[in-house]
């Protein structure tokens, strides 16, 4: 995984929180297929685009599958099939693959994935399933999530975070310069209730309940805890440590270059 520097105009390099990896080997992950088998038409599907698969043997290029939907098995190329954790994270799909997952219809609005991004292939890419207003067409907005030089993810510099997880969790609850919410993962068949695909726009702030008025910085800032009720998610919380430590600095300025 490469890195980008991120600094201060004073050139003194963002220290914060160490970094938690992407991935992990306890992180449950599945298969998903990338293409309708057979693709020639007249011929009843054994296998559909975007449904989960279960792999039964691996001979590297080749994989004996059983499809979700159908119970049927084959023998596909690897390359007709995608890894996903965390059930947003995508390994080995390309920009428009993405574009035809999401674009399916039982996804809506908000619908979102993450991917390798194909312009730079040591960062990712956050694609946003989008619809400007109901006079166009719905279409998939794709974001770029660099890297600082400590590790930490971000979108655009002010708000960083030390995984994806937590900057998922943060735009699912705040647009925040984004064309919208995250409002749920890309629907995949034979693990997913289908959705009512009706034209719904995710709002971009949601006015919270919460007295913030009344909380102080500890409160909003502690971790969570299983039987703790926190004002905050762990992503907004760690977006806001963030901002808290980039306005404490002497210098707010940012050299991006």
């Amino acid at each position: 995984m490469g890195i980008f520097p991120s600094r201060f105009s004073d050139n003194q390099t963002v220290t914060e929180n160490t970094p938690e990896p992407f991935t992990s080997d306890s992180e449950e992950s599945f298969t998903v297929s990338l293409y309708d088998f057979p693709s020639f038409g007249g011929t009843e599907l054994v296998m559909s685009i975007g449904e989960r698969l279960t792999i039964l043997s691996d001979d590297g290029n080749v994989l004996m599958v059983r499809s979700s939907t159908t119970n049927r098995e084959m023998y596909i190329p690897a390359s007709y099939t995608a890894k996903v954790t965390h059930r947003w994270l995508f390994t080995g799909i390309s920009r428009h693959k993405a574009e035809e997952l999401l674009m399916r219809p039982q996804n809506h609005i908000g619908v979102f994935l993450i991917r390798q991004s194909e312009s730079k292939p040591e960062c990712f890419s956050l694609s946003v399933r989008w619809r400007v207003n109901i006079l166009y067409s719905e279409c998939v907005k794709h974001y770029l999530i660099l890297r600082h030089q400590n590790g930490r993810v971000f979108i655009t510099p002010k708000r960083s975070f030390s995984s994806l997880k937590h900057l998922v969790d943060y735009y699912s609850e705040f647009a925040d310069g984004l064309c919208c919410r995250l409002n749920g993962p890309c629907f995949i068949r034979g693990l997913d209730v289908p959705r009512d695909n009706r034209l719904v726009l995710p709002k971009v702030n949601r006015r919270s309940s919460n007295k913030w008025k009344d909380a102080s910085r500890s409160m909003i800032l502690k971790r969570r805890t299983g039987s703790d009720n926190s004002l905050v998610s762990e992503g907004l919380r760690e977006a806001i440590s963030s901002y808290l430590q980039m306005t404490e600095s002497n210098n707010h300025g940012w050299d991006t270059s």
